[in-house]
């Protein structure tokens, strides 16, 4: 390691939506020095992907050079972090630099447990199994269902955490609507395997969800998940034992998540089993190391992470930062997320939840949670406009 690490007052480990916007708002509110590590050359907007799956959108239309984005002011790191100690406050990273700082951020998203299923990687490199949660895979999603004539297919909603996992949806119904339309969806036999008892523990969303499913005859695996894929199955853990799902068409199957390890290793993550950092999560500074913070999909904010959700704890985040250094009260973040959710490929949900799960609707008098023309089109061209234009230049 170089004697002379360099040093920053604000160190950013990751630069997707959460340190890029986090970034932008620090400088905007007129910290001095703010540098953001990160490793990909290449930015998303990854509620596109989604749509990526559904033929509705294409890789290129959700990706810029990650140098594009870059807030004025900031100091990028193209590099990746391999170890942090949070008592020296200093970051390790591939390339053999050492950086410290004096506010550690820890936004780096979650990494993808692909042993956490054994044959899942297989699967995937196989091309009979893809999700639109990867990067690599998600344009194999939509020529593997559009011209689907008959057979099973499995779609699978994964536990907790995972990057807005209720997404996982999406992709389930723009295909089942396809299908509908092209007269062949008689002839699909479509299975949901979902974590839970409901596919998100709301009851109000839950029923019109529920009632979406019937309307496409899709036979839904509750509390249950993927244990393996093997040949063309794919195994579930019920409470009823395995169950297998075999003689696949196609499986979208979603990754487990997980925190990286370095986080683990740097004593940064709490007692939850993925490795979260251990945050308060109302105003998510690190509870043992008071110059470390968290946000995004990495922090344990008792909450399910969303793009809409970050938009709230960087509005939390920035200003808890600067009012640390002055000794002043710290805002807190009430774990507002959103979720939305194609029922159709041009109708979309919006539901909007605390992290009790009470209602949090940004357009009072009207619930977004019943699916809409209008919704799909503010989803789908609306928000990508506001996320490249606004949100990463720190103004929403």
């Amino acid at each position: 390691m170089p004697d002379t690490p360099q040093h920053h007052d604000v160190l950013i480990v990751g630069g997707g939506n959460a340190g890029t916007s986090l970034a932008a708002r620090l400088l905007r509110a007129g910290a001095p020095d703010v540098a953001v590590i990160e490793s990909r050359p290449v930015h998303r907007y990854r509620p596109l992907l989604s749509y990526v799956g559904g033929g509705e959108a294409t890789m290129s239309s959700l990706s810029r050079p990650a140098d594009r984005v870059v807030p004025d002011g900031c100091t990028t790191l193209r590099d990746e972090v391999v170890s942090v100690d949070p008592s020296a406050m200093s970051v390790d990273t591939l390339s053999g630099r050492r950086f410290t700082c004096t506010t550690l951020v820890v936004c780096p998203g979650l990494d993808e447990d692909w042993d956490a299923i054994p044959g899942l990687r297989e699967a995937y490199d196989a091309g009979w199994a893809a999700s639109t949660f990867d990067d690599d895979a998600a344009a194999r999603v939509w020529p593997s269902m559009r011209g689907l004539q008959s057979g099973r297919v499995v779609f699978t909603v994964p536990p907790e955490p995972a990057p807005c996992g209720a997404t996982a949806l999406k992709p389930l119904f723009m295909a089942c609507d396809h299908w509908r339309r092209a007269g062949v969806l008689d002839d699909i036999d479509v299975d949901l395997v979902i974590p839970g008892a409901s596919p998100l523990g709301l009851d109000g969303p839950d029923a019109r969800i529920e009632e979406a499913l019937a309307s496409y005859d899709v036979r839904v695996h509750r509390e249950a998940t993927v244990s393996r894929l093997d040949g063309r199955g794919v195994t579930l853990s019920t409470p009823a034992g395995e169950e297998v799902v075999d003689n696949l068409a196609f499986a979208h199957v979603v990754p487990h998540y997980r925190a990286p390890g370095w986080v683990v290793d740097a004593g940064l993550a709490g007692e939850h089993p993925a490795g979260l950092v251990d945050v308060d999560p109302l105003t998510m500074r690190h509870r043992r190391f008071s110059d470390v913070w968290s946000l995004g999909d990495v922090a344990d904010l008792r909450t399910r992470p969303s793009g809409g959700a970050l938009r709230k704890q960087v509005a939390v985040l920035a200003p808890n930062i600067l009012a640390a250094r002055l000794g002043r009260p710290l805002g807190h973040y009430d774990g507002y997320t959103v979720m939305p959710i194609t029922t159709a490929r041009h109708r979309l949900m919006l539901v909007e939840v605390d992290r009790e799960g009470r209602p949090q609707p940004t357009v009072p008098g009207v619930d977004l949670t019943k699916p809409r023309a209008v919704t799909w089109w503010v989803d789908r061209y609306a928000l990508p406009q506001v996320y490249w234009r606004r949100i990463l230049r720190g103004r929403v």
